[in-house]
C-alpha cells in the first residue's frame, strides 16, 4: 500500500533565477490503497505579482485544492519534472534501490530537472545549483554511463558518489539514451552519449536530422558535436534555460502527454494524437496559428523521415514568460525498416489513425488552421527538401557513407505516397 507522502513545490518565476515556494503536493492512499494526489497553491504565492500557473491544463492558478487519481496521483506537470528511463536507472545505481516508489523518484531527481519546478521537504526553497558539469567532464561522464549500462564498477579515478552525482544532473530531460547536462559556452546543453551496441553513430545522425528539419523551415533545438576519447557526443542546447549575469532563468515546460492528459502506457496510445494536441495548442497558445503551422510541418517531417519515436513526451509547450508556445523540436531520430508499404507514427495523424502516408497527413489540415492549399505547400516543401537534401545534410553533419546506407530506408518510403487507406 502506498504511504502518505508530501513535499513542497518550488518554481522559478518568469525573469527570475531563484526558486520561490509555489505550493504543496501530497500523495495519499484511499481506503482501497489507491494513490490520490493533491496540490494546493500557497496563499503567499498567489499574492505575488509574478505568480504563474504550473501548467495550463490541470493546475491553473487559483485558490483551493486540486486532486487526481490518475498516474498514481501525479499531476502531469509534476510527472514531466520526474526522471526519465535513463534517470531512474542512474538513481537506482546511486541509491542501491531498485524498487523505488514514484515519490522517491521525484525527490531523488536532480535540481536541474526539465522546466522551472523544484521539489523539497522544507517550506523554504534551496538555492538553485550554481556549478554544472563542463565539457571537460565529458570523458568521465561517458565512462560512467558505460559502467551504468553494463552494470560494471565505476572508475576508480573518482569516488562512486562524486561521479554518479555528476550523472544525476540532467536525469529528467526525456528519453532512454545515456545523457547528462553540461555547461558549454554561455548556456546549458544536454550531452547525449553513445552506447557500445549502437548500430550507427547516433550523435551524428541525430545532429544531421536536426539540421535537416531546420532546412525544412522547422524550429529546432541548437545542436553540436564534440569528440571525447575517440567517441562522439551530441550536444543539444537547452531551450528551457537562459544564461544571465545572476545565473540561469528557468522556463516552464509541459509535455504533449500532459496537454493530452494521457499516460505513458501502451493502453493510453489511443489518446496520443497530433490532432488532439493541435486542439489544445489552439486553446492555450499565445500564437496558435503559427504554432499549429509548425506542428503540422513537424508531423509531416516525422512521416517523411520515419521518426516513429514521436511520442507525446517528445513534444512540449514552453513558457519563457507568462505565455505558452510550442517548444523547438528535439529528439529526432530516423527509424529504418524493411517494410516499404506502411509505417505508423507514434501519434494519430489523420482520419486513418497513425498511418504515416500523404493522404492521411492531409486529412485533418483544418484542425491545424490550414487551408488545403496551405497544407499542401508545407507538405510538398518538406517532401522535396527531404528527397534532395537528406543525404548531403547527413554527410555535412559527419555521418559516414556506411551509416547513410544503414538509415536510408527511413527516408520517403514507398508507402508514403500511396493514396489508399489501409
Amino acid at each position: 500500500m502506498t504511504s502518505e507522502r508530501e513535499c513542497y513545490v518550488y518554481i522559478v518565476p518568469p525573469g527570475a533565477t531563484e526558486f520561490v515556494t509555489a505550493g504543496r503536493f501530497r500523495v495519499s492512499p484511499t481506503p482501497d490503497g489507491d494513490p490520490v494526489g493533491q496540490f494546493v497553491y500557497g496563499r503567499r504565492y498567489l499574492e505575488r505579482n509574478d505568480a504563474v500557473e504550473l501548467d495550463p491544463v490541470e493546475l491553473r492558478l487559483r485558490r483551493g485544492s486540486y486532486e487526481t487519481a490518475r498516474m498514481e496521483g501525479f499531476f502531469g506537470a509534476i510527472r514531466d519534472s520526474m526522471p526519465d528511463f535513463w534517470g531512474r536507472r542512474v538513481i537506482e545505481r546511486h541509491t542501491g534501490h531498485t524498487q523505488l516508489e514514484e515519490f522517491d523518484c521525484l525527490m531523488y531527481g536532480p535540481d536541474d530537472r526539465a522546466g522551472a519546478l523544484g521539489f523539497g521537504l522544507n517550506v523554504e526553497p534551496p538555492a538553485p545549483k550554481r556549478r554544472f558539469n563542463r565539457t571537460l567532464d565529458l570523458q568521465i561522464l561517458q565512462a560512467t554511463a558505460d559502467a551504468i549500462i553494463e552494470e560494471a564498477p565505476i572508475l576508480e579515478s573518482s569516488s562512486t558518489r562524486q561521479v554518479e552525482e555528476l550523472m544525476l544532473v540532467g536525469t529528467s530531460m526525456g528519453g532512454a539514451r545515456p545523457k547528462a547536462v553540461v555547461e558549454h559556452g554561455q548556456g546549458l546543453w544536454i550531452a547525449k552519449f553513445t552506447r557500445h551496441d549502437d548500430r550507427w553513430n547516433h550523435p551524428r545522425v541525430e545532429h544531421g536530422l536536426l539540421k535537416l528539419a531546420k532546412t525544412c523551415d522547422l524550429t529546432v533545438a541548437q545542436s553540436d558535436i564534440t569528440t571525447v576519447g575517440g567517441r562522439e557526443v551530441l550536444l543539444v542546447r537547452r531551450f528551457d534555460r537562459d544564461r544571465v549575469e545572476e545565473g540561469y532563468r528557468r522556463h516552464r515546460m509541459v509535455s504533449a502527454l500532459t496537454m493530452l492528459q494521457s499516460y505513458d502506457s501502451p493502453t493510453a496510445r489511443r489518446d496520443w494524437s497530433y490532432i488532439l494536441f493541435a486542439d489544445e495548442i489552439r486553446r492555450v497558445s499565445a500564437e496558435p496559428k503559427a504554432d499549429l503551422r509548425e506542428l503540422f510541418g513537424r508531423m509531416c517531417f516525422n512521416a517523411t523521415v520515419s521518426n516513429l519515436d514521436d511520442h507525446p513526451r517528445n513534444h512540449a509547450l514552453l513558457a519563457k514568460g507568462r505565455d505558452w508556445r510550442l517548444s523547438p523540436a528535439y529528439d529526432l531520430t530516423p527509424t529504418p525498416m524493411i517494410a516499404l508499404e506502411r509505417r505508423d507514427l507514434a501519434m494519430v495523424c489523420g482520419n486513418a489513425g497513425r498511418y504515416a502516408n500523404r493522404k492521411n497527413l492531409m486529412s485533418q489540415h483544418g484542425r491545424f488552421l490550414l487551408s488545403e492549399k496551405e497544407a499542401t505547400v508545407i507538405l510538398d516543401n518538406i517532401v522535396e527538401t527531404v528527397r534532395n537534401a537528406w543525404r548531403p545534410t547527413m554527410r555535412r553533419a559527419g555521418v559516414s557513407g556506411a551509416d547513410c546506407e544503414a538509415i536510408a530506408s527511413a527516408f520517403l518510403y514507398d508507402g508514403f505516397f500511396y493514396e489508399g487507406v489501409a
